[in-house]
Parts: C-alpha cells; structure tokens; sequence
C-alpha cells in the first residue's frame, strides 16, 4: 500500500466535523444559479450528516442568484454590474433567492438550515467571535446544518475576508473542524497551470504545503490564482497550520464527498503541519491585515525562529506604518523578509521612540510601561501564510 493511501485512509476516516466550501464555479452557470448542483450538493451533505457527522457549508452564489433575479423581473442584463455597489445591492436579492434554494434542498433529506453571515469585523473582536462560535455549536447541537456567507451588503471593502476560501479557513478554527473540503471547477491541484501547460500533472498528495512556492504554482497571481487555485491553496495552508488536513477538488462531474471521505482517490489531499498552533493564535492572526510592520535586527531575528522568545524593544531596528496598541502587524528583518505576524503592545509612534532600547530604558521615554516586550510570543504567529 503507498504512502498515499495510507495517510488519506488514516486522515479522512476518523473525521467528525467538516467545513465544505463551494465556489459560484460549482453553484452557478452564466444564467445563474444551477438547482442541479444545489440539489446535488444537498444530498451529498445531508448523507455525511446522516453519518453522524457535523457539517458546516460555506456557500458563495448570493451575487450569481440575485442577478438572475433582477433579470428574471426586467429582462435586462445589469450593466456595470461589477463595481461594489452593483454586487453588494445583487448579492442582497440573492442571499435570500440563495438560502430558499438550499432549505428546499436539504428539506428533501429532513435536514434543517440555518443562515450565518459573517463579516471580518464581526469575527475582529474575541468576544464576537466566542459568541459566533458558541452560536454554530447550539446549532449543530441540534443536528442543524449552518450554510455560511460573507455578509456582503455591508461590508466596506471590496472584499472584507478577501474571498470565500478565507472565510472558510476561519471558520475551521470557529467550530473546531477536523476536515476542510474546499470544492472547485478544477480537479484538484496541479505542478503548474493547466490550462496553459499541457504536461502539467496533477498532484494528489501534498504533504508539506509550506514548503511550495504557491505564487509561482499560479503563475504569480496572488489574489486570484487561475480558477483561484491561489486563494485556495493558501486556505489549506492555514488549515494545515491549524492541524487541519485539506481536500481540494472539483464539484463537477461525478466527484463524491462521501466516496472520498470512505477512501477515494479524487482531488489533492493537503496533509496538516506537525506543529499545530493554537486556535486563539489562528484568530489573532488571521482576523485582520496588519497595519504596519516591525522591522528586527538578525539577533532578535534568530531568537524569534530559535528560541521562541518574545520580541523586545531592543531588537527593533524601524517602524512602518500608523498603527494603534493592539494591532495586528507584520514582523520583518531589516531586509524586508516577513517572519510573521504579532498583537503589539505599543503604538507605532511608542514603538518609534522606544526601539533599540533596553527594557530599564522604556519608562523613562514613554512613561508608565504596559509591558516589557512589543510583542509578546503567545500573540505572535511565525511563517503566517498572509
């Protein structure tokens, strides 16, 4: 038996909850949304929850469905339909249209839905995000099926989370789910694109997500890789980080959850990193972009990687970037290398006064100190996948 099959068989039979993540590639066609897909994906989950197990859907298509309506009523295509307002105001028709389709779906197998947007902001604050949490387990206590959106109409950004990968991959460390499997037009992950590289392989198995050089595997494309392979990939890598294996494969054709999960062979299985970090490191890291950057000396630099230290004042060399107490922000060498992300303890402006400086040093610059170190090691995430 290959390695291959051994660590997909050990990985996916003892899973109990699973986040699923399908794309507007899978759910809807150029007329709008597909009620066969819709219809199929139902009964694929409504099968794993009659396993036993907890299932939570991460669903995009609001925006396909509401302009499906608003063609429904006029019999005019939208004009300048993708600017942010046009998507906001069709993704607010849609949402509704969306969730009808699924609760009709899932009604089918006696399953219960339940609708949860979220937005960036909503899941910033760690009491928000305990609540939301303590929300999703309520539900799939009561054996509910919660299907998850980003709250588009109120978001204010062009893209609060970034896509709909990333929400998903927030929303394993929310519940606590054991298998991300992120559904797409594509079968699976390939050595480089395929669509302009007929030789291009498909690779089943990646067991060290962190070691690929993901923007070149896409062609250099960081926000949208080619069919957002890129966004994709970089979701697994945080799952992976989060001791969360991923499946990645296509939602067309005769792809099956079930099979898989019993031990088929289709799509890219990501295996989960060996050092796990925690959930609340996840979320702190995760939750926002950062703000700034903190730039450190090679001594601070190799303590960090070596030791697992906090970082001190000392070590810091430069400050980029307005940022308040508490901010998420980028730690970097003085070459621009990213180590990772922190939480600060000091503003940008503190920082600016204070860096270089031994720790006796720091009252008598700031005043009253709020902590010897400018960030500390339990709010600090290295190599994040950003």
């Amino acid at each position: 038996m290959t390695k291959s099959r051994i660590n997909r068989d050990n990985l996916l039979e003892n899973v109990r909850r699973v986040v699923v993540k399908v794309g507007s590639a899978v759910l809807a066609t150029r007329d709008g949304l597909n009620g066969a897909a819709i219809n199929r994906l139902a009964d694929q989950l409504a099968e794993l929850s009659n396993r036993g197990l907890d299932v939570v859907l991460v669903s995009s298509g609001a925006v396909a469905a509401g302009r499906q309506r608003i063609y429904e009523r006029t019999q005019e295509k939208q004009r300048n339909g993708k600017d942010m307002i046009s998507r906001q105001a069709a993704s607010a028709v849609g949402q509704g249209r969306l969730m009808h389709d699924y609760d009709e779906a899932f009604a089918r197998h006696g399953k219960v839905t339940a609708q949860v947007l979220l937005t960036r902001s909503g899941l910033k604050l760690r009491d928000r995000f305990l609540n939301a949490r303590n929300t999703m387990e309520r539900l799939l206590e009561w054996g509910v099926i919660p299907i998850i959106n980003e709250n588009d109409t109120v978001s204010t950004r062009e893209l609060e989370f970034g896509d709909n990968d990333t929400l998903a991959a927030m929303c394993l460390g929310l519940i606590g789910a054991d298998l991300f499997v992120n559904l797409t037009s594509a079968d699976g992950v390939f050595d480089k694109n395929p669509d302009g590289n007929p030789d291009a392989k498909p690779i089943p198995l990646i067991e060290d997500i962190a070691a690929l050089d993901l923007e070149s595997m896409c062609d250099g494309k960081t926000n949208v890789g080619t069919g957002g392979m890129y966004s994709k990939l970089r979701a697994a890598r945080r799952a992976a980080q989060l001791g969360v294996p991923t499946l990645i494969a296509s939602g067309k054709g005769d792809f099956d959850i079930p099979a898989v999960l019993s031990g088929g062979d289709a799509g890219t299985l990501v295996l989960p990193d060996d050092r796990v970090v925690s959930s609340k490191k996840f979320w702190l890291a995760y939750r926002d972009d950062p703000s700034g950057s903190i730039l450190i000396d090679g001594g601070a630099a190799n303590a960090l990687l070596t030791k697992g230290t906090s970082l001190l004042p000392i070590g810091i060399t430069g400050v980029e970037g307005c940022f308040d107490r508490g901010a998420l922000i980028f730690i970097k060498t003085a070459d621009g290398d990213e180590l990772g992300v922190g939480q600060t303890n000091y503003s940008a402006d503190e920082l600016t006064r204070i860096k270089g400086k031994r720790t006796d040093e720091l009252a008598a610059i700031i005043g009253p100190t709020v902590s010897d170190e400018a960030v500390h090691r339990d709010n600090m995430l290295l190599d994040a996948a950003i």
